[in-house]
């Protein structure tokens, strides 16, 4: 198995994806928009990636937060609200703002297991900052660490409820860019002692399966690397200081935060120690290259992904509409709302 995720050109599978797919058995896929129209398309599409690895459980993921982050959405799919809605709340009523938050992520699992899909890149666990870049901006829960991870929690408790795994990002924190990931690479120059403040809620959420890499140089741990290609960070931030032992993927490598053909960015990110490679935008020139770079799964990355599937793939439960009443009913506390 190749240990990369890949992107899909389009609504449907084109004979060459379809011949490539198969002979290099990616560990899994990432829909976006351009691959998203109805309900039964998507489940079509999701079907049929899994017929062509033999494989129930197969890692099929999306960026679906809510917000300006949504990649489902109407006339066919539900709005759902960015991150800060469930800030506004905790703030005056916390165990409120933690039942909302795990019925809107409940109801967004529900339609995310209907069309097939096993992953969502969600929650964020970026604690925001004062005059940083808004990339991370209402997407954050709070500028408090521990209404970060307690909001966190109920979200992938209600994805988990669906039958979709929930993935922590950006893991070791992307609260403080300056920049744009997706434009240039931002560096952190904040003290070990400051990034505390970062790190606490990817710590309380270490047992999470999945979790992403942000594409950020933290000196303070490695001045040449940004997180995603530095074994330092990974090897004693991510896997030792926060303690977590999942599937790591890295962020999209296509962001110009990282140098080098895209390629050689996932070959130096899994060097580093992630184990997938993210590359999203299904140029088949791209994906070539990456399966003639990396190196075959590692039997403990392997191992991850097993693990980060296992609850996946059930007959989701719950009444959409009732968790998405309830939801309204409870933001409206806050004059939030999807």
């Amino acid at each position: 198995m190749t240990p990369a995720i890949f992107g899909l050109a389009g609504l449907t599978l084109t004979d060459d994806e379809r011949a490539f797919f198969r002979e290099c058995d990616p560990a899994g896929y990432i829909l976006f928009g351009r691959n998203i129209d109805t309900p039964e398309q998507v489940r079509a599409l999701t079907d049929e990636l899994r017929t062509i690895h033999r494989r129930d459980k197969l890692l099929i993921s999306i960026d679906q937060e809510g917000g300006r982050v949504a990649r489902m959405r109407p006339p066919h799919f539900s709005p759902f609200p960015a991150g800060s809605a469930f800030d506004a709340l905790y703030e005056i009523a916390p165990s409120s703002a933690i039942a909302a938050a795990r019925m809107n992520a409940h109801a967004m699992g529900i339609e995310l297991a209907e069309a097939g899909i096993t992953v969502d890149y969600y929650p964020s666990l970026d604690v925001r900052q004062h005059g940083a870049h808004d990339v991370i901006g209402d997407r954050s829960f709070g500028f408090e660490p521990l209404r970060v991870a307690a909001i966190g929690r109920a979200i992938l408790e209600g994805l988990a409820a669906a039958g979709v795994a929930g993935c922590i990002k950006h893991m070791p924190g992307h609260g403080r860019s300056a920049v744009d990931t997706h434009k240039e690479l931002p560096t952190v120059t904040a003290s070990e002692e400051e990034l505390e403040l970062d790190l606490a809620p990817f710590k309380a959420l270490a047992d999470t399966p999945i979790g992403m890499t942000g594409h950020l140089v933290f000196p303070v741990w490695d001045a040449e690397n940004p997180a995603t290609q530095s074994p330092t960070v990974i090897r004693d931030v991510i896997r030792d200081k926060i303690g977590f032992d999942g599937l790591l993927l890295t962020d999209d490598l296509d962001m110009q935060a990282l140098s080098g053909s895209v390629p050689e960015r996932a070959e130096r990110s899994v060097a580093a120690g992630c184990d997938l490679a993210l590359n999203c935008w299904a140029k088949m020139d791209d994906m070539v290259g990456i399966v003639e770079r990396l190196p075959a799964m590692s039997d403990a990355t392997a191992a991850r992904l097993e693990r980060a599937l296992e609850g996946t793939g059930i007959t989701p439960q719950g009444d959409k509409a009732e968790l998405l009443a309830q939801r309204d009913q409870l933001l409206a506390l806050a004059g939030a709302a999807a």
